[in-house]
């Protein structure tokens, strides 16, 4: 038995990373919607979840200086 562990217990925080979801979507030229996104390619969403590492590492980079 396997528990998940990738709610975000914090509303605030789960709507932050909602919009940084949809701003690494568009810079990555992905068109994302609000709610089911279950019909964009594996590709689409991979470009999207590795822009938004690409982004933290940078700003965790950032913050290190």
């Amino acid at each position: 038995m396997s528990s998940n562990n990738n709610q975000l217990n914090v509303p605030q925080a789960k709507e932050a990373m909602e919009r940084f979801k949809m701003e690494c979507a568009n810079e990555v030229g992905v068109n994302l919607k609000q709610g089911y996104n279950g019909d964009i390619s594996a590709r689409e969403a991979g470009s999207v979840g590795g822009q938004m590492v690409k982004k933290m590492i940078e700003s965790y980079e950032n913050s290190m200086k």
